[in-house]
């Protein structure tokens, strides 16, 4: 018995795969992009994006938010803004919203309090508007840095940003304990893999000091400097345990101006690291 013939889709060789679309052009008016990002949910990425942006205006830097979080937005209840606020667009493009010193952009206003029910391609097509048709900064005030809050993984967003936005830099946010740091060296791997340098890991809710000053390591210690070791790349730093910084992120209020000097110094250390590598590069640019 002869063998059956081969139809054509089987002896046609597969189409090439369309290659990756990138642009890496300047975003108008802004001099630094940096992704902040964890590869896991609930580490206090969010909260901890927030309190370096304070802290970074706060030496004097003119900085935005841009909430890459479509389907979980936060960043416009941190920073006081309300929700049913819609952003204004002018000349075909949206003018970001202001909270506490910082401009901001995110799902959160643009689609209220309705969940995004969307796929890949309307998420990227939505990250790509959200970064490159905001007026950011002007030619008089340029923004001087825009923090990218990116939700848990390393899917579609992280992929369409590292594709779509000329990156500065990566910040890995992650707590001590090893199912955080696990999931954060996979995304520090993606962002070595695509050659975004490694501005530093941040390790978020290090302990907590009671009333007798005495240090509690909840959750494991030394996670996030371990991490940076293991990846070569600089540990900015730990952030303690202090109730009060999810109070301010519930009211909207900025942590770093409260009374908690030790927390709120933790901030200003790590963001003084940032800021000083950022205003090399904007001196020289």
């Amino acid at each position: 018995m002869g063998h059956p013939e081969s139809s054509d889709s089987e002896t046609q060789p597969a189409a090439p795969r369309k290659a990756a679309s990138w642009n890496h052009e300047p975003v108008a008016h802004v001099r630094h992009i940096v992704a902040i990002a964890s590869g896991k949910g609930g580490v206090g990425k969010s909260t901890t994006t927030v309190n370096l942006a304070l802290a970074l205006v706060e030496s004097g830097l003119r900085v935005g938010i841009l909430d890459a979080d479509i389907y979980g937005p936060s960043i416009p209840k941190m920073l006081g803004i309300d929700t049913q606020q819609k952003p204004e667009v002018v000349d075909g493009h949206m003018l970001p919203l202001h909270g506490l010193g910082i401009c901001a952009m995110s799902m959160g206003n643009i689609g209220g309090d309705a969940a995004a029910i969307w796929r890949g391609p309307m998420v990227t097509k939505a990250l790509v508007q959200m970064v490159r048709l905001v007026r950011w900064g002007t030619p008089d005030m340029p923004l001087d840095v825009l923090l990218l809050d990116l939700p848990p993984g390393t899917g579609d967003v992280h992929i369409s940003l590292v594709q779509q936005a000329p990156l500065t830099g990566a910040i890995i946010v992650t707590t001590p304990q090893e199912v955080a740091t696990q999931d954060a060296a996979k995304c520090l791997s993606m962002f070595i893999k695509v050659k975004v340098p490694i501005i530093g890991v941040i390790e978020n809710m290090s302990y907590f000091m009671d009333a007798q000053g005495i240090c509690h390591a909840l959750f494991g210690a030394g996670g996030g400097s371990k991490l940076a070791a293991m990846c070569q790349a600089p540990f900015l730093g730990e952030i303690p345990i202090d109730p009060a910084i999810g109070r301010c992120a519930d009211h909207g209020l900025a942590y770093v101006d409260s009374s908690n000097q030790m927390c709120a110094n933790a901030y200003r250390h790590i963001a003084m690291t940032i800021s000083a590598a950022l205003k090399q590069k904007i001196a020289k640019s």
